[in-house]
């Protein structure tokens, strides 16, 4: 309801007090306040992004949001995600989120959608609000919602982070461009690495979520230019934005109904493929840990994880050959090396690198066995100094 009756929309005079601050703007003033008490915004995700851009919409008195989110705060979200608090480690997170909502706002309407946003709920989800905002982190629900927003007619703020650069815009907004103009088509699976194996800066989340929250203020507000046809890059190390110009592409898919996106952004190949190196040998570890008590010198154990995740702890006796080597060819031939007729046995963080490394080195005729769980299960069930992250 981006142009609701006002006359409708009342202030108390706590609301009055409360946004004082936007009363006095002549851009915002009484009627702009109005405006986003009537407001509903949708969130999907409250993780880095998630959380910056809800507190501050809930703060500047937008009136209903919603917030889609299936997953439980883990003492890793802490860093960035400062929504969520240590006293709410291992509840959910959307009801981790409406409790600091409405502590900042109790004039808040705060609509859960305790479940994964899919092709299937999607736009019965999206349908009752007014703009939609992306705080995920992955390639099919960004091109679900893309469309979603282009078969409802909503504006979409997008934004993502990674290590220290961020983006931000605005899609399907007044005729302009969407995500599918910024991305025809989806990388291959495991091309662009996630924040839990590349890492991100946490305050650089409190920067593109704090935009996102700028942006939909604005489109609710009626006020000032958004970032529509525009692309806003941020770099953290540098402290430079810079801006790259967005167009619709006339030649673009007409986006009709809603698809498969696990199937188009090539997850199902990747989970066929995944399955696969599944077929590799597996050992716990504990049975690494006997092994290893036992003085047999026999093997060698092999952790692919990146230099500096070994700085943070090791499992005693491993070498370290990042996957990246293994992928280039380098580390294939630096295994064969340390190896010298001895059995291979492989870990990483959790178990998927250590598993996509194993696929690769079976191809060079290099057999091997991963650990299942990785460091994370050795820190929880051999040695609880080992920092997990």
């Amino acid at each position: 309801m981006l142009n609701p009756n006002l006359d409708e929309i009342q202030l108390n005079k706590q609301e009055y007090e409360r946004y004082s601050r936007h009363l006095i703007l002549p851009e915002v003033g009484l009627e702009g306040q109005k405006r986003l008490k009537a407001a509903s915004v949708l969130c999907i995700g409250t993780g880095g992004l998630g959380s910056p851009l809800l507190l501050y919409l809930a703060a500047a008195g937008v009136g209903r949001i919603g917030i889609v989110d299936f997953d439980i705060v883990d003492h890793s979200n802490l860093q960035r995600q400062v929504i969520h608090g240590t006293s709410w480690v291992g509840k959910p997170k959307i009801e981790s989120a409406k409790n600091r909502i409405l502590e900042i706002n109790p004039f808040c309407q705060v609509d859960l959608y305790d479940t994964r946003v899919s092709s299937e709920n999607a736009i019965d989800i999206a349908t009752p609000y007014d703009i939609i905002i992306d705080g995920t982190d992955n390639f099919p629900t960004r091109y679900l919602m893309n469309d979603v927003c282009v078969l409802l007619n909503k504006p979409n703020v997008y934004g993502s982070i990674f290590r220290f650069e961020g983006q931000a815009t605005v899609f399907n907004y007044e005729g302009g461009p969407n995500y599918r103009d910024l991305y025809p088509e989806p990388p291959p699976p495991g091309m662009v690495p996630s924040c839990a194996e590349g890492g991100v800066l946490g305050v650089l989340c409190g920067v593109i979520g704090s935009i996102q929250a700028t942006e939909a203020i604005k489109i609710i507000l009626g006020q000032g230019t958004t970032l529509s046809g525009r692309l806003l890059l941020y770099n953290a190390l540098d402290m430079t934005f810079r801006q790259l110009k967005l167009r619709p592409n006339p030649v673009r898919p007409v986006i009709e109904k809603l698809i498969d996106y696990e199937e188009f952004c090539g997850f199902n190949k990747a989970k066929a493929e995944e399955a696969e190196q599944q077929k590799i040998p597996e050992m716990t570890v504990k049975e690494l840990k006997e092994l290893i008590d036992s003085g047999a010198k026999d093997f060698v154990l092999l952790d692919v994880r990146n230099p500096n995740e070994y700085q943070i702890g090791q499992i005693p006796g491993s070498v370290l050959v990042p996957l990246p080597d293994i992928e280039h060819g380098a580390g294939v031939a630096k295994v064969k090396e340390l190896l010298n007729g001895h059995r291979l046995i492989a870990h990483c963080k959790m178990g998927g690198r250590s598993a996509k490394a194993l696929g690769i080195l079976k191809e060079a005729g290099i057999e091997g066995i991963n650990v299942k769980g990785g460091i994370n299960a050795w820190s929880e069930e051999v040695d609880p100094s080992v920092p997990q992250y």
